[in-house]
């Protein structure tokens, strides 16, 4: 089948393509320009481009029957209603927004403009009686509670039904702080490759499945996408069989599954050597975003003369907290060597007027580690 090119960054183009996609009849493209030979099997409803925050481009192609299976799980676990979409249709959970709502016969609302604390209130302002959802990203909702003094942004956060949070992790702080405001926070876990989230506050979806193998996570259930467009080593590289059959995606997240509990620990591959010993970035990260001050936090490697590999923390700091930058990170230094151990705690704190994001609303980390360099 031919795929239809759609802008991602145009939600209401993307709204009015999803019936027919979601039917088979006409699966879309989102974020790239299909060629000549990018045809693909009947039941595909979208492909989407996506780089991650690290990665390589990839075009993740979803059936109709993985977006609806994963649409159709979490309304089970969380309910059915109407959904605001904060985020760009581009990207997965954007997405998953206009599939949900789609499913539950409801419009969803956008959010006009750029993402702002006025601008999510009035799109709130703007829905209709019952049950409320959204999708945000942790940086999103940062900037909504340090606006939670402004009452039309502190009711709007209060009277959604379920906020869920993905595309990075949900520093601990966030959700307390959150919490004492009234707003309901789902922590999910998923990427393009599930469909989205498909694990929600540390339990799976009905009917996915995650295991732990040799300390990365895999994952295997009606979510899973069918591969990468045009890439099939790839595709059969991350997409592996078991010896019963049954098709697991390998994430690339070192993580465990206890009493039917998923933690995700990092990336694999986010590792550092200083000194001889190998450091999680990942755990550091989480160390740091738990200082007050350091929710924001991103840290990234440098090269260090003494110990071959270094860390620095890059961050955004608010006008008139830049001279408390050498208290951080002797805060955080403290905390590091408390949870991860001393040879893990970061050389230096870069404050930045802002943090590059992706449109997604993630950190930008190549740019950022370009910050954290000098570069």
């Amino acid at each position: 089948m031919r795929l239809r090119a759609v802008d991602g960054a145009d939600p209401v183009a993307v709204g009015a393509g999803l019936p027919a996609a979601l039917d088979g009849a006409a699966p879309l493209a989102l974020g790239f320009a299909p060629g000549p030979g990018d045809d693909v099997a009947d039941g595909t409803a979208v492909v989407i481009a996506t780089s991650g925050s690290t990665g390589v481009p990839k075009r993740v192609v979803l059936s109709a029957a993985a977006l609806t299976a994963s649409a159709e799980a979490t309304a089970r676990r969380i309910g059915s209603g109407q959904w605001m979409l904060a985020l760009s249709a581009g990207y997965v959970a954007g997405l998953q927004v206009l599939v949900r709502a789609h499913l539950a016969g409801t419009a969803p609302v956008l959010l006009e403009g750029r993402f702002t604390p006025a601008s999510f209130a009035a799109a709130t302002r703007g829905m209709g009686a019952g049950p409320r959802y959204a999708s945000l990203v942790p940086a999103q909702l940062a900037t909504l509670l340090d606006a939670a003094e402004d009452r039309d942004v502190r009711e709007a956060l209060a009277s959604y039904d379920a906020l869920l949070l993905g595309g990075q992790a949900l520093p601990p702080v966030l959700r307390e702080r959150a919490a004492a405001l009234g707003a309901r926070v789902v922590r999910t876990y998923g990427s393009s490759e599930t469909a989205g989230g498909c694990v929600y506050d540390g339990v799976a979806l009905d009917g996915v499945r995650v295991a732990s193998v040799d300390g990365e996570l895999r994952i295997a259930g009606p979510t899973l996408a069918d591969g990468y467009l045009g890439d099939p080593e790839l595709t059969a590289r991350t997409f592996v069989a078991d010896a019963a059959g049954e098709r697991w995606y390998r994430t690339g997240d070192a993580g465990d599954v206890a009493d039917g509990r998923v933690a995700v620990t990092g990336r694999i591959d986010n590792v550092i050597v200083s000194g001889g010993t190998n450091v999680s970035l990942d755990r550091v990260e989480r160390a740091v975003r738990a200082v007050a001050g350091l929710e924001g936090a991103v840290v990234a490697a440098i090269a260090d003369e003494r110990w071959g590999q270094g860390s620095a923390i890059v961050v955004a700091l608010r006008t008139g907290l830049a001279d408390s930058a050498p208290a951080l990170l002797a805060a955080a230094r403290e905390r590091v060597a408390a949870e991860v151990g001393a040879e893990a705690r970061p050389a230096r704190i870069v404050p930045v007027e802002a943090l590059p994001l992706l449109s997604s609303g993630k950190p930008d980390r190549r740019a950022i580690a370009a910050l954290a360099a000098g570069r």
